[in-house]
């Protein structure tokens, strides 16, 4: 029992993507007339949004999907349904784990290798950051946030990289998640600012099982549902 993926693109200022490489399409969406398609997430993504939303592992509360392999965010409303999605940088060194005490360093002790983006399941909340900076953090411990992309190092060309065609040179942060302005404001604030919501980031290079093991029962409970829905059917 597959969620629905039918993206709402009306006064969002997004557009959808096509299969796997969804954000190399995506980027150029951020600043595109919006329209209505289907989305066709990554394998991975598919399935990690296929067990939140058979298992309600959400809780009633709405979540992102960062697919990292794809540079791509999905965000869903508490119901799983797709919402928006958008290109994001995520941190310059793949990786999967943040590296422990990382969350107590300067930005300019942080070495290249433990720039990294975590992977795993987060309940994500809004806090202040430094300098009064308003943002999601996704886990507060190692540091790692959702946010627009901040004023910094003109060199980086953060906004260039996520307007790009590619999605290699998607990786320029220190592990924090940045994203489209109209992306952040308007989808991810209005429904994350009261209670917040879970934020599942995919991973690089662990096995999905490994990051989130209950997908390993996600079969017998799609089997379970289509066996109840083939017993309604029936009567």
């Amino acid at each position: 029992m597959l969620p629905a993926i039918a993206f709402l693109g009306a006064g969002l200022g997004l557009t959808a993507t096509g299969p796997a490489r969804a954000a190399e399409t995506g980027k150029a969406a951020a600043a595109a007339p919006a329209i209505e398609e289907a989305v066709l997430l990554s394998d991975g993504a598919t399935r990690v949004a296929d067990w939140v939303a058979t298992a309600k592992d959400n809780h009633a509360l709405p979540y992102i999907i960062i697919d990292k392999p794809a540079a791509a965010a999905y965000l869903f409303d508490a119901r799983g349904k797709m919402l928006a999605h958008a290109p994001v940088l995520i941190g310059i060194a793949p990786g999967d784990d943040a590296t422990p005490g990382i969350g107590s360093k300067n930005l300019s002790e942080i070495g290249p290798a433990e720039k990294t983006t975590p992977a795993g399941r987060f309940l994500a909340k809004f806090g202040v950051a430094a300098g009064k900076q308003r943002v999601l953090w996704v886990d507060y411990a190692t540091s790692v946030a959702l946010h627009t992309i901040p004023p910094g190092n003109p060199k980086d060309k953060r906004k260039e990289r996520m307007l790009s065609p590619g999605i290699d040179d998607n990786r320029i942060t220190f592990g924090c998640i940045n994203v489209p302005k109209i992306f952040y404001n308007q989808n991810v604030s209005p429904r994350f600012r009261k209670k917040g919501g879970y934020v599942y980031i995919l991973p690089d290079s662990k096995p999905l099982e490994e990051v989130f093991p209950r997908l390993r029962v996600q079969p017998f409970l799609n089997a379970a549902a289509s066996s109840a829905d083939a017993s309604l059917a029936g009567q």
